[in-house]
């Protein structure tokens, strides 16, 4: 075939918009299965067609403090309050580079995935920095966008973490630790359906550091078949968790 006649020829991902996805991993040890899930995560989505976006946050050296260098500009230079530096940087457009990168990135998914080791009842310290610096007030959330009337409304998020040295039974209604849907609910609830997400079903894996690793595998071969219907799930109903 010449260069003319391939050149004719339709072209099936032309026109193709792919799907974007933010895979955040916050754990401060890279070969951990924390990063294991995360690599799997990246590279099924990948696979699948998806356009992914990673943070890596500990190897980004991300700085989960909030203060004036989340800014690039100055609202007020005598007293600091977060929301009203967050509106005139939305206004202006003065967000600090490395904040407005990652704002970005969430602007852009149509997935994200957050994957941490649940500490202390919740995410990380990186990783609840992250949420309060990128999180920002009227480019996120406000002016009436809150719950189904949220910015990312229709777009979808779940949580995908490893617990301590408890096993599932831990984490029941009555077990040692509590229900895991109420330990997670701020989370959900709080934070990713606040700004509109559709949650997923959490993906959770019970002390991987107390099991062998062909159980480990057998727990990334798992993960890995369920983003590959990730697009088919349903999100959970609003308070069944």
């Amino acid at each position: 075939m010449d260069t003319i006649s391939r050149l004719d020829q339709p072209n099936p991902e032309a026109g193709r918009v792919r799907p974007k996805a933010l895979v955040i991993l916050a754990h401060p040890e890279r070969r951990s299965f924390n990063g294991a899930m995360a690599d799997t995560a990246v590279e099924t989505l990948r696979e699948l067609g998806y356009e992914v976006a990673f943070s890596d946050l500990y190897r980004m050296g991300f700085d989960p403090v909030s203060d004036r260098r989340n800014f690039a500009g100055v609202k007020n230079p005598d007293y600091f309050k977060q929301q009203v530096e967050e509106d005139h940087a939305t206004e202006s457009g003065s967000f600090a580079p490395d904040v407005e990168a990652e704002i970005a990135k969430l602007e852009a998914a149509d997935l994200m995935i957050w994957q941490f080791p649940l500490w202390w009842f919740s995410v990380p310290g990186i990783l609840k920095g992250w949420v309060d610096k990128v999180f920002v007030f009227n480019r996120i959330y406000g002016r009436g966008r809150f719950y189904d009337k949220g910015l990312f409304r229709g777009k979808r998020a779940l949580l995908s973490l490893t617990t301590g040295g408890s096993g599932e039974a831990a984490y029941q209604p009555g077990g040692f630790n509590g229900d895991i849907n109420g330990v997670l609910r701020p989370i959900q609830r709080g934070m990713l359906e606040f700004v509109g997400f559709d949650v997923l079903k959490p993906q959770i894996v019970h002390g991987p550091a107390q099991v062998t690793e062909a159980e480990r595998e057998a727990h990334l071969a798992a993960w890995r078949e369920r983003l590959t219907q990730i697009a088919q799930e349903e999100p959970i109903a609003v308070g069944q968790y």
